[in-house]
C-alpha cells in the first residue's frame, strides 16, 4: 500500500490544508480528516492497513490535481553511507574506502525541518557554488509487528525488521563546496546538507517490497538518476553494505529509534551522485547543478521523485572568527 500527504492549494506542508491519502491507479483517495501518515506509522502497520483498505473503498482525487508533501513529518532523520562504491568514487586519488567504513554503518542526523515533497523547488542554497544530488532509499521505522512497542532501543537486526513500516526516495541533496569545507574541522555535515533533503513520492509498505528480497537479504530494487533527462546514474539496491535491519540495529544502539524516524541508505554507487563521478573523472565534470536543472530519481517498486532547481538567496559571506593571537585579558572584579 502507498500513503502519501498532499495539498489541493500548494499550500505548504505545515497549513492545515494538507491531507494524508491511499494512492492507487484511479488517484489518492483521502484518509479521515485529522489522521496523518505519521500517526498510522505510530499505530501500526495492521492498523494502517486496514485503515487504507476503508479508505480505498471512497472516491479518489487526481495525482494531477495535488501538491505532494513529504509522506510524513519525521521525528528524526538519520542517513548513513551504506554503499562502498559511492565511498570509493568520493575518496578516489585520495587512499580510497577508509578501513573504518567497513568496521560499522555511519550516519549522521539531518534536518527534519527541511524535507520537501517530490516535485518541489529546490533553492540553491547561499555560497554554493558545487551543487550535488544523491539518490537513496530510506526507511521508516513503525511500531513493532510482535511487541507492538513504538520505540525500540539496542535492537538485534531480527528484531528491527519488526520495526520497519515502509520505504520511499530520499535525495539528500548536497551543497558540496561548503560540506568539503564544514569536514576539515572533523564535524559535520551542516549547512552543507540541511537546506532540502527530498522524501516521496509516497510511504510503500514494507508487504509491498518482499518480493524483491534476495536470499542475503538485501531488496533487489533499480536504482536510477537523470539530470535534465539525461541518465547518470544506476545501481541495484542490494549493492549495499549493510541491510536496512543492520542499520537500524546499529542506530538502537545503545539509543532508540521511535516510530515514524527516516533512516537513509546513503547514496548508491554507480553515478548515484555527480560527487562520485568528479572524484572518477579527476575534474568536475559532469558539471555541477545549476538553475533550471531538473534532477530525476526513480527507485523500482516505490516510484519518482523530479525536483527543478531554482534560484537561491543572495546572503553577505559569512564572518571569520577572530585569531585567537587578539590579546585576551580576564576581566577583573
Amino acid at each position: 500500500m502507498r500513503f502519501a500527504t498532499y495539498a489541493q492549494d500548494g499550500a505548504a506542508g505545515n497549513d492545515t490544508t494538507a491531507r494524508a491519502g491511499v494512492v492507487s491507479d484511479a488517484g489518492i483517495h483521502p484518509l479521515p480528516d485529522g489522521v496523518t501518515v505519521l500517526a498510522l506509522v505510530q499505530a501500526g502497520l495492521p492498523a494502517a492497513l486496514a485503515a487504507g483498505g476503508r479508505a480505498l473503498g471512497g472516491p479518489a482525487v487526481p495525482l494531477s490535481a495535488v501538491r505532494l508533501l513529504p509522506p510524513l513529518e519525521a521525528p528524526t532523520v538519520r542517513d548513513f553511507v551504506a554503499f562502498e562504491e559511492h565511498v570509493e568514487g568520493m575518496t578516489a586519488g585520495r587512499g580510497g574506502v577508509p578501513a573504518e567504513w567497513y568496521q560499522a554503518p555511519t550516519f549522521y542526523f539531518t534536518n527534519p525541518y527541511a524535507l520537501i515533497g517530490a516535485h518541489d523547488e529546490v533553492a540553491v542554497p547561499p555560497g554554493c557554488e558545487l551543487l550535488d544530488y544523491e539518490l537513496e532509499v530510506a526507511v521508516v521505522i513503525g511500531r513493532g509487528s510482535a511487541s507492538g512497542d513504538t520505540a525500540g532501543a539496542s535492537l538485534p537486526p531480527e528484531r528491527a525488521r519488526e520495526h520497519i513500516f515502509g520505504y520511499t526516495v530520499l535525495n539528500d541533496w548536497s551543497a558540496r563546496d561548503l560540506q568539503r569545507r564544514e569536514m576539515g574541522v572533523h564535524l559535520g555535515p551542516a549547512k552543507g546538507k540541511d537546506f532540502a533533503t527530498t522524501l516521496g513520492p509516497w510511504l510503500v509498505t514494507a508487504d509491498e517490497l518482499e518480493p524483491y528480497r534476495d536470499a542475503d537479504g538485501f531488496l533487489a530494487l533499480d536504482l536510477r538518476a537523470s539530470v535534465n533527462g539525461e541518465l547518470t546514474g544506476q545501481d541495484l539496491l542490494s549493492n549495499m553494505g549493510w541491510p536496512f535491519e543492520e542499520l537500524i540495529s546499529y542506530a538502537s544502539r545503545g539509543a532508540q529509534v521511535r516510530a515514524g524516524d527516516v533512516l537513509g541508505s546513503g547514496t548508491c554507487g554507480n553515478g548515484g551522485c555527480l560527487a562520485e563521478l568528479w572524484g572518477r573523472n579527476g575534474k568536475t565534470d559532469p558539471p555541477p547543478l545549476r538553475p533550471g536543472d531538473v534532477v530525476e530519481l526513480t527507485v523500482e517498486g516505490i516510484g519518482t521523485v523530479r525536483n527543478p532547481v531554482v534560484e537561491g538567496l543572495a546572503l553577505p559571506p559569512v564572518r571569520e572568527a577572530r585569531n585567537r593571537s587578539v590579546p585576551r585579558v580576564r576581566r577583573r572584579r
